[in-house]
């Protein structure tokens, strides 16, 4: 079995490791430009982006030839799923993947303009996360075939504001962060950045490709980068994912 996963914060690696099989960093298959692949199973794990794909993830997807038996999504999401995995679905069906399994998990959400990440811990507890993660383990493991589907209603909503949305958080840029007095230059966010987006003089330099993934604000020792419109200063990483496995997965260097 073979598990792609795009990973930031640690919610989706946690995911993938706990499905386990042989997994596959999707920036570090795009940075080896492998884009060919054959098991039994092939799975993806990715986060929701604004109701939608991460547009690394598409880009992944629809660049790759895949070829199993038995195909399967998950995605992780903090606060609305919407129809996240309609998107996959139809991003695969271009590359001629037919699902047997979807599903998605609400996890604790690290989108700073929008959640205090102190109130989302306290309600992590509530969102029963091993719970649904070991149903979906065993729904995998003995391949059954379920889909998550939504009403129309909601994949016309959340598609208008995906494209909407969408267009911005691609856009994002370098006058959105700003980077305290204590940074030490110690390349952590650069490390962790899943795009090459930052490099690193005296101080994080970021360019103009940013996925809005927040791993440089989540991951950095000192807390000294931070977004202009944030809610928060607490910041979030799964506690089951050390940092030096989301360099590994992410590290473009």
């Amino acid at each position: 079995m073979k598990v792609f996963y795009f990973t930031t914060t640690g919610n989706s690696l946690y995911v993938a490791k706990r499905i386990g099989g042989e997994l596959y960093s999707i920036p570090h298959m795009i940075k080896e430009g492998k884009h060919e692949f054959e098991d039994d199973v092939i799975g993806f794990i990715f986060p929701c982006y604004v109701f939608g794909l991460p547009k690394l993830v598409k880009d992944f997807v629809k660049k790759t030839k895949f070829k199993a038996n038995y195909f399967f999504a998950v995605m992780t999401y903090g606060h609305k799923a919407e129809s996240g995995l309609y998107h996959m679905e139809k991003v695969g069906g271009e590359a001629g993947i037919k699902f047997s399994y979807t599903n998605e998990i609400l996890m604790v959400d690290n989108y700073l303009p929008a959640f205090k990440i102190e109130d989302e811990l306290k309600k992590e507890g509530s969102k029963k996360i091993e719970e649904k993660l070991n149903k979906i383990i065993n729904d995998i493991s003995t391949r059954q075939n379920k889909y998550i589907r939504k009403s129309i209603k909601s994949v016309i909503l959340s598609k208008s504001f995906s494209s909407l949305a969408g267009r911005f958080s691609y856009n994002f840029g370098r006058n959105n962060f700003i980077v305290l007095d204590n940074c030490t230059s110690c390349k952590v966010c650069e490390k962790v950045c899943p795009v090459n987006n930052i490099s690193i003089s005296k101080k994080p330099e970021f360019s103009n490709k940013c996925e809005m993934c927040h791993a440089c604000i989540h991951h950095c020792p000192q807390n000294a980068i931070h977004l202009k419109n944030e809610k928060s200063k607490v910041r979030f990483i799964n506690r089951n994912v050390k940092l030096k496995e989301i360099i590994d997965a992410n590290n473009q260097k």
